[in-house]
This record gives structure tokens, sequence and C-alpha cells, in this order.
């Protein structure tokens, strides 16, 4: 018969942030514990509430197996010493030993029989030891426990079906008992398991799953929104984060003043997100209307009347505060706060935001070239892009980062496009965000990427293994997204050169090598990134392997090409006739190579030799001109003609013939195989 374990931490309130990693911790450390122990497989389940840490545990046993060990000890004519240390540290006499020949002499063995223990032994001492092991990001201890714990620990509930296990941990051993919602239910109530739990819990205002007080919260914003005519502004991060605060959600929706509604929208659904934790609304054109739902943790008498007008009247003067930002802000022009960017620190080794505009400036405009786009906005966009960082606005609200700088650039009359990249320029940060079309958004955000990575690794901060505290992988893949999705013919080197020439930083890596390491950490971004889309990535290597490739969209389109030759059956069977090949030259060349001549017509004896030096006199130079138009897909339809002619090489010649001059020329005509075939990708780079 098995049992359940229940398991449940109470506390003061848990930070939002913690709570899932919290709760995955909890759950790792019990299980491993249990694992070592003999209970592995174990069927069950954790929940988190602000104030609770709940673990349950299926198909427990009353105790561990008996466990018997057979254990080798010291020869049998071993000084007595060794001896003496064997039975006593396995608690028998010489007579209980076996002496038993082997190959290398006679040895004593012995049995151990070591009983079960009582699974709420071994529960008590795993989950002691998980608790005093738990990585909370932020911990504290408190004057009277000398463990610490994220807050002030109020109980511990530890059930094994009905039993109490007696855990012990920060001045707290424990019970059969728990508390409800601090308001709703604070008495203490007993419980005989898990079902139980739930449903004391659930009478006494507490929702224990997570996932059911998103679904909860979700489903009334959406409710109370459809009665004002609004929609909820979708926000995943602060849904997951407001479950995190309430036991029993209850959603409320206030107005907002009119007097605020002049104010962008994005400063006031940032300024309640960010400081209320307020859900915003949107009207059918997608701006923000007057509402915003608020989600409270108390059932009250007025249906929240008075909780709905104290936060109308904290998101007030929260509102007051960015107006007045907003207000002040756009008494002065954007390009007048250039200048102040000199007192602003872009990085210790890496100069001023002033110099990284600077450097900004000349990149964009040789990026505009290069893609053709309006080199006057460009500069412009570029010199305003950072100006923003020196106002009221973003000073209170960091995130409000270009955002900002295009509501002021609009006010100040500046060119819409302009408008756009200084807001653009951040983007894409993540490869679920927008990423921006605008020629004059993409150049300057392209340089603002392309700049930090080059001064980064020019200063030896590249990323390593799982750390990258600069955000430079992200950035790359922000380079490759503005690249790819926008079509651009942008050759990457001389980019990257001229983006390491711009810095005059004293530089710990060798400039002239910084261009070509850069280009190897895009092509491993690029393997990731495409791997999403189902591209393989030994195909990437195989294209990049060539050299010299630094035009992405033209690498892509040799990509997909090669995939689809490989994809067919004339192309799987090509790349194993290559490997044979090659397998053979390399082989030979080893003992009097190279073999990398042209084949000679006069020495070719039979026809099968004869065909593949025809067809390949004939493709060799399609290839070159198809690769040359960057016509990709013509390029592998003429390698695939090669197919038939080398099956039928290797089914009918010898290589390696008697006669020297014959064999020299076969190895010649093998190897011009994989010199037609390399001007496409090395194929040597194919995996499978």
């Amino acid at each position: 018969m098995t049992k359940s374990l229940l398991l449940e931490l109470l506390s003061e309130e848990i930070p939002a942030r913690m709570q899932a990693g919290a709760a995955e911790a909890l759950d790792r450390l019990v299980r491993d514990g249990l694992a070592k122990a003999g209970f592995d497989g174990l069927a069950g389940k954790t929940y988190v509430t602000p104030r609770r840490l709940v673990l349950t545990l299926d198909g427990l046993p009353d105790a561990t197996p008996d466990v018997s060990e057979e254990r080798r000890g010291p020869r049998a004519d071993a000084p007595e010493k060794a001896l003496q240390g064997f039975l006593t540290a396995n608690n028998v006499t010489l007579d209980q030993c076996e002496r038993r020949e082997t190959p290398k002499g006679t040895f004593l063995f012995v049995t151990v029989e070591t009983k079960g223990r009582p699974t709420v032994e071994v529960l008590k001492d795993v989950i002691e030891g998980a608790l005093a092991a738990f990585p909370w990001p932020k911990s504290m201890r408190w004057a009277d426990k000398p463990q610490r714990w994220v807050r002030p620990l109020q109980s511990i509930l530890c059930l094994f079906g009905e039993e109490v296990v007696p855990v012990s941990f920060a001045n707290r051993v424990a019970g059969n008992t728990t508390r409800g919602h601090r308001f709703h239910g604070p008495e203490t109530v007993s419980v005989s398991g898990f079902a139980d739990y739930a449903a004391r819990l659930r009478n006494a205002k507490v929702r224990l799953d997570p996932e059911e007080r998103m679904e909860l919260i979700a489903g009334e914003a959406i409710r109370l929104a459809e009665g004002k005519g609004v929609t909820v502004k979708p926000d995943e991060g602060l849904l997951r984060e407001v479950a995190g605060l309430v036991e029993w959600p209850v959603l409320l929706m206030g107005r907002i003043d009119d007097a605020f509604m002049d104010v962008p929208g994005e400063v006031l659904s940032t300024s309640m997100r960010a400081h209320q934790k307020y859900f915003s609304t949107l009207k059918a054109d997608g701006t923000l209307a007057p509402y915003f739902i608020v989600v409270s943790n108390m059932i009250t008498d007025d249906n929240g009347a008075r909780i709905i007008a104290g936060n109308e009247r904290v998101l007030r003067a929260r509102l007051s505060d960015a107006k007045f930002f907003w207000d002040q802000d756009r008494k002065q022009r954007l390009d007048s706060r250039v200048d102040k960017l000199k007192e602003r620190i872009f990085h210790a080794r890496l100069g001023t935001d002033f110099e990284k505009v600077e450097r900004i400036r000349a990149l964009a405009a040789v990026i505009a070239k290069a893609t053709g786009a309006d080199a006057a906005q460009v500069d412009r966009a570029a010199v305003l892009a950072k100006a923003d960082l020196s106002t009221g606005m973003v000073g209170e609200f960091p995130e409000l980062q270009g955002v900002m700088g295009r509501y002021y650039a609009r006010n100040d009359g500046e060119a819409e496009a302009v408008a756009e990249a200084i807001a653009d320029h951040y983007s894409p940060l993540g490869p679920s965000d927008r990423c921006p079309t605008a020629p004059v958004s993409v150049c300057v955000a392209l340089a603002d990427k392309i700049d930090t990575l080059a001064g980064f690794w020019g200063i030896g901060e590249k990323p390593t293994g799982s750390k990258d505290p600069f955000a430079l992988r992200r950035a790359a893949l922000g380079v490759i997204r503005l690249i790819l999705e926008n079509g651009l013919r942008l050759p990457l080197l001389p980019v990257f050169s001229a983006a390491v020439a711009g810095h005059t930083a004293a530089f710990s890596a060798d400039k002239a090598a910084i261009p070509g390491d850069l280009l190897e950490f895009f092509a491993d971004r690029l393997k990731v990134f495409l791997k999403e889309q189902g591209v393989r990535h030994d195909l990437i290597s195989a294209v990049f392997a060539l050299g010299g490739e630094d035009d992405l969209v033209r690498l892509l389109k040799r990509v997909q090409a090669l995939s689809g030759l490989l994809g067919s059956e004339d192309g799987a069977n090509l790349l194993a006739a290559y490997r044979r090949a090659m397998n053979i030259v390399r082989i030979e060349d080893k003992k009097d190579g190279p073999h990398d001549g042209a084949a000679d017509a006069a020495v070719l004896a039979l026809d099968e030799e004869k065909a593949l030096h025809a067809t390949l006199s004939a493709i060799t130079p399609q290839v070159s001109a198809a690769l040359t138009a960057e016509d990709f897909e013509a390029a592998m339809t003429a390698l695939s003609g090669l197919r038939g002619p080398v099956d039928a090489f290797f089914e009918k010649v010898t290589v390696n013939a008697e006669d020297p001059a014959l064999r020299r020329n076969r190895l010649r005509l093998l190897s011009a195989i994989g010199a037609v075939m390399g001007q496409i990708a090395d194929f040597a780079k194919v995996e499978g």
C-alpha cells in the first residue's frame, strides 16, 4: 500500500518573480533526495501562492526496501590492522566472512543486510536537507532563527498519508495545520490529506494553482473591458506577475482622469504597469482607453468601491508626475539634449553615449550608402537616437527610451522617418519582437547593434558559455533579423571593419582579427536562428566553410538551394559518391599526391570514365556561371547531373589501375568532382 506526501511552507509574501523558480526548486530537491533513498519516478505536483509553497507526491511505500550488499575486503593474509578495520567498518566478525579464491588471491567477502527505513524518517531527512539547501535568489535571516528563508516562515505542514512528518526548520516544527487567506480565512485549520487541504483552502479563499488564478484574472478582465466597449491590452508578463500577488483574485475597473489622456498612451500604460500593476485597456483603434483594471486580494461589502477610489487617487498622483515630465520635456528641443550625452557613460572602456552616437553616425552612413537609404535622414536619426536618455520622462521610465524620442522628435517637427527610426533603433529586442522595415530605421538599428558588438569584442567582453551580460547574442540576432527579414544585400565584413575603425578606445583584441571573429560568431547565431525554421545547421557550416561569404541573404539562398539538392534522391546519392571519391583521393594523395590537375582526355580508356569526364567538362562552367549570377537553383540542377555518370564510374572503373598514368588520370577525375562540388559548399561539413 502506498501513501502520498503533502508539504506546505507558509510564510510572509514571496516575491512574484521568485515563485515559479521556488516551486521548481522544491520539487527538484525533494525528488532528488528521495531518488537517492530508492524512491524514484513519483507522480506529483507543485503549487505556489504569494504566501505558500506546496508539494504533493504520490506512490510512496511505508518504508525503503531491505538491501543486501556484498562487500569485498582485504586479502585473507592482509595485516591485522587492515583486517580489523574492515570488520569494524562492516560490524562483523572474522567468522562471518567468506574466504573466496580470485585470480588475484584469496580475499574476504561479507554480505551486509541493511533493513529498510520508515519512509517518515527518510522524508524528514530529505525535506530538512532540501530546505537547508534551498536556492533563493535573495533570502533573509531573522533574529531568533539561524536558517535563511525568503521571508519569515510562519508554519510547516507535512503529512505522509495522515501521519505528521516532524520536519524541523527555522525553529518551526511541522504539523497538520494551515491557515487560509490573510483576511478572509486567517483561522488555523487541521487537514488530513491533499483533497481535504485543497477544499479547506478554497473555503478559506485561497486558489492554490497559479494557472487557475491566471485564467480567472484573464477571463474576468475581458468581461470587465467588454462592459465598457474596450479590450484589455495583452500583457502575459503582467498577468503572471499579478497572479503571484493574490491568493483570491478580485478584479475591479477604475477610470483615468481625462486631464491625463493627452499624455502618450505608452507613458500611461507603462506607469500603470510598472508602479501599480494595472492592466491597460484599448479602444477599437488601438489607442489607450480611459480605464484600467486592478486585481485586488479582497472581497469588500461595497463591491470594491473604496478600493477603486483609492487606486484612482494613487494613479492620479502617479500620472501627475508623468504629465509633468511630458510637459517639461517638450519645452526643450530634442537636438538641444545631444550634448548632455557627454555626461553619460556608455561603458567605462568604450566612452560616453555621445561618443557612441558619433560612431553610430559614421557607421550608419556606411550602411546607408550600401542599402540606398536617405543619407540625410539616416544621419539626423543617428544624431537624435539617444537624446531622450537625458529627458525627465526616460529618467523616470527607462523602458520608454526611444519611444519618447519619437514623440519629442515629432513635437519638434522632425521628419516622420527620423522620428520612427529613433523609436525603432533598439529593435528587434528578441525573436518575437517586431523587426523594423523602414530604410532609415533599419540603418540606425544596424549601426547601433554592430557598433556595440565591435566595441565589446575589442575589449574582450565576448559571451562565454551561458554568460552574456551585455546581451551580445541578442544584438547579433537583431542584426540577422534586420538583414534577412528586409532582404538587405549588405556585405558584413566591410561594415564590421568600419565599426572597429570607429572605436578610438584601447582594444585588448587584435583589431584586424575582429571582423572575421565576429563573422564566425554570426555563423553560430545564424544556425540557432534558422534551426527554428527547420534549416539544418550543418548546411550553414558547409556554406560558411567556403570562406568570404558575408552576405547573409545570398548565404541563405545558397543554403536553401543546397537543402533542396540534398533532399532529393540524386543529391543524397551524389553526396555518398562525393564522400567515396574524396576518401580515395585523400588516401592516394598521401602516397604520391596531389592529384588535382586536369584529367587528360587522351588517357581515358573506358566509356564510363569518358562519360564522367564529358559531364564534368560540361557542368563545371555551368555551375560557375550560375553561381556568378546567384542562380543557386540552376547550380544545384547542373550538379545533380553528375549523379548518373559518377554511379556508373564507380561501378565499372578501377581507380587504382596497374598503369600509373591511368591511375593518376582517374584520381584527377575524382578530384575534379570535389572541385566542382566545392564551388557550392564544403560537402565534408554535411552530416548524415
